[in-house]
């Protein structure tokens, strides 16, 4: 069993020190439009923002428009009742406040500012909050002891036209909804039959009965239990609120309730339910034991007794995590994008079914990783996705945006749903982007069949599943039947449920067909008959590679098991590089916005003057194909020959040559390209206006390094330092479809790559 000590991996001095550098608290404002010029001070205040004052004024609507409302929402809280601390007053709320505002951008891309108000009286915090709502896209109230918070969210959603949150009820009662109809979906259970026992109706106990009531749950079947006992009719001493949930029942305590129950949900205290209690509980007991910090019962004292339990707590070290953030960022994030009045009952009950939809996925490696690297899949143990799932931001939102069109409440519908997920996924991954003009041209075209070279690696076999499932192709796993379908089954997936083909290279029929193929290849190169025999019969890329070289396959994705050198060269004594074109890698770099490519990052340790001219070819074709206008910069250390030195001189030669080519050829370089210069003069215009001779109309969107040192380190660099994704290396030039993966890549890693493999990113069609 977890223990404090285990749980927390940090010193409350290096909390501290988190919170205090190397600037205070954890949120702060970044402008959105430049203020280098007194032009854009003018524009940004006086004189030029009296127009769009004079524009709201006219129509309010148009403060969506011309600031940031639309996409603002206030986290607000009184300090009463801060996390499982009590009431400490509404200033020691503000670093969990700051928290949550770094939650709703972190996790929806929503901008959001904490407001601590000194008052514990309800009505005169409703006041303060109705005076400074209309600033906001939406209130998130978080922390406001119970009973007030009963009082307060409803007056404020009746008093203001924007959607009111208070997340401490109504997010734990949505990730329960999720959860609970999994876990009906495993156990064969119907919602509306279940009896169901709630041990702690505080705020969020109320509000979780009131969503699963609301999604079919009979309320002579639901069951709430206090420290004093069972809620029933004729009991004197209930509060209004707790009296509306009182049923008719002979039953007085939580072990009277528990016998027989179905489900059972803790917002109570650690150890309220023991083992003893489960023991009495129906076959195939669920179980959501969510006190903070420990919860009512542990997941090993539940199993200990009922090997047929599911068990939830609120815990991150334990599956089935019941975790707010799975649920407030994208209900957000879709009512803020319809405009919505309010947050109704519709669209929480669409967040949870989007919940439970997501947790029956096939799973990505990042949830994995949550999972502290277990391999999960839809079941017991995973029946709500985890918090860093990526798919979350575009797979949530429109849900809850559906749900409040349908319900009348958006100000703003949402036409094209489709291009609304495409542009939720842009939001927070800026791979999406990229990679869209790659996908949509691999789905739109003829159907490729692409052969993953270490089909019996379970990341290669989810890879290959996800491949095929998603419309990109045709996926052919090359290895041991036996032993693929083994491992298959140890991750979920069932190859013949889409159709994965399973080629064995020592059983295959076009076993003596390679061998021939490629011993007239080699035979020249020291190579006997028998040494192509083992090559084709154990070494997977040679037989893959021979697959693809003799159209049995369209391209071939490796490198999960083997350095990138070491598969390239087994491929190469396969398939040849194209005519005129330079083998080579090309990584893209995604950040703030704008998209680099990198060359050469995989191959040519340290090329020449000729050969950087021909690097920098093939990338002008790749990235142009990728729906880019390259604009070349060849990088050194020296600017335009300052300071001189030979490997300089090599890259001002490369442009020479160029110029040359150029000149020569007329239209076979039709792109700009500069050098020699460092990156910085290659992105900063500032930087660049030092010399007016350059050639760019604007910043460089590909580099073209003086060797794969140099481009390697740099990618890595950006890579690991973070506030960057990094796509590739993409290998180009070979004459046949291949890509290979970084040693053991995960499976969105292994995706992409056979994306790639699955076209000619030379002859994509220009993004829109």
């Amino acid at each position: 069993m977890p223990t404090e000590n285990n749980r927390r991996s940090f010193t409350d001095e290096e909390a501290l020190a988190f919170h205090q550098l190397p600037t205070p608290g954890k949120i702060a404002v970044v402008a959105t439009k430049p203020m280098a010029t007194a032009r854009d001070l003018s524009l940004a205040y006086s004189p030029g923002v009296a127009v769009p004052v004079k524009a709201i004024a006219a129509d309010a609507d148009l403060a969506y428009e011309y600031t940031s409302k639309g996409n603002m929402v206030a986290v607000i809280s009184n300090g009463t009742a801060i996390l499982g601390l009590g009431d400490l007053g509404a200033l020691a709320s503000k670093p969990v406040m700051e928290g949550k505002a770094v939650l709703f951008k972190r996790f929806a891309d929503v901008d959001a500012i904490d407001i601590e108000v000194a008052t514990k009286d309800p009505a005169e915090f409703i006041t303060v909050v109705k005076n400074i709502g209309l600033t906001f896209g939406g209130i998130n109230l978080e922390d406001i002891r119970s009973p007030d918070c009963f009082d307060i969210e409803p007056a404020l959603q009746d008093l203001l036209d924007i959607p009111v949150f208070h997340d401490d009820q109504h997010g734990t009662a949505i990730i329960v909804a999720a959860g609970l109809i999994n876990a009906c979906e495993i156990t064969g259970r119907r919602i509306k039959d279940m009896k169901v026992v709630l041990n702690g109706p505080g705020a969020a106990g109320i509000a979780t009965l009131e969503l699963i009531k609301t999604m079919g749950a009979r309320p002579e079947n639901c069951i709430a239990v206090d420290q004093k006992g069972v809620l029933y009719r004729g009991r004197d001493d209930m509060s209004q609120l707790k009296t509306a949930h009182a049923v008719d029942t002979p039953l007085r305590t939580l072990a009277d309730a528990l016998n027989g129950a179905d489900v059972f949900i803790g917002t109570s205290v650690k150890g309220a339910l023991t083992a003893d209690l489960v023991k009495t509980m129906a076959p195939k007991p669920i179980i959501f034991a969510m006190a903070n910090p420990d919860p009512e019962i542990t997941p090993e004292e539940v199993h200990a007794v009922r090997d047929d339990a599911i068990v939830a707590t609120g815990r991150s070290d334990y599956p089935n995590q019941v975790n707010n953030v799975l649920g407030f960022p994208y209900i957000f994030r879709g009512a803020l994008d319809v405009r919505a009045r309010r947050v109704n009952r519709e669209m929480k009950v669409a967040c949870a079914q989007a919940l439970a939809d997501l947790a029956r996925e096939d799973v990505p490696d990042e949830v994995a990783a949550a999972y502290h690297g277990r391999e999960v899949q839809f079941g017991r143990d995973y029946i709500i996705p985890a918090p860093f799932d990526p798919r979350l931001i575009w797979y949530v939102p429109p849900f809850v945006a559906q749900a409040a069109m349908d319900t009348g409440v958006a100000r703003k519908p949402i036409e094209d749903m489709a291009a609304y997920r495409d542009r939720l996924a842009q939001r927070l991954d800026p791979s999406a982007a990229f990679l869209q003009t790659i996908i949509s041209a691999v789905q739109n075209g003829p159907r490729k069949c692409v052969v993953f070279a270490e089909g019996e690696e379970t990341s290669v076999i989810r890879a290959a599943h996800a491949f095929q499932l998603q419309g990109l192709g045709k996926a052919i796993l090359c290895g041991r039947e036996e032993t693929v379908r083994e491992n298959a089954r140890a991750v979920g997936v069932d190859p013949d449920a889409v159709g994965l083909e399973i080629v064995n290279a020592r059983l295959s029929k076009r076993n003596d067909e390679y061998v021939e193929f490629l011993y007239g290849r080699l035979q020249r190169h020291g190579y006997l008959r028998r040494d192509v025999q083992r090559l084709i019969n154990q070494d997977r890329n040679s037989f893959a590679a021979s697959m693809v070289a003799l159209g049995h396959a369209d391209g071939m994705v490796t490198g999960v098991t083997r350095t990138f050198n070491v598969a390239l060269r087994q491929v190469q004594r396969v398939i040849d590089p194209m005519p005129g074109g330079r083998v080579m890698g090309l990584t893209a770099l995604l950040a703030k916005g704008r998209t680099i490519f990198v060359a050469d990052t995989s191959v040519t340790e340290l090329p020449t003057s000729e050969e950087l001219v021909e690097i920098a070819i093939e990338a002008a074709g790749a990235v142009k194909g990728m729906g880019f206008t390259p604009r070349l910069a060849f990088t050194s250390y020296s600017t335009f020959g300052n300071p001189a030195g030979e490997r300089g001189e090599k890259v001002s030669r490369a442009v020479a040559m160029m110029d040359a080519r150029a000149k020569d050829k007329g239209g076979d370089i039709d792109f700009e390209y500069e050098g020699e210069m460092p990156p910085e003069v290659a992105l900063d215009p500032e930087k660049r206006a030092n010399y007016p001779f350059v050639r760019l109309t604007d910043n460089a969107n590909v580099l073209v390094m003086p060797g794969i040192h140099a481009a390697s380190i740099s990618a890595k660099l950006v890579h690991l330092l973070g506030g960057a994704t990094v796509q590739g290396p993409i290998l180009l030039g070979m004459s046949r479809p291949v890509q290979i993966c970084p040693l053991s890549a995960s499976v969105s890693q292994i995706l992409t790559m056979a994306t790639f493999a699955a076209c000619d990113v030379r002859t994509l069609a220009p993004a829109v």
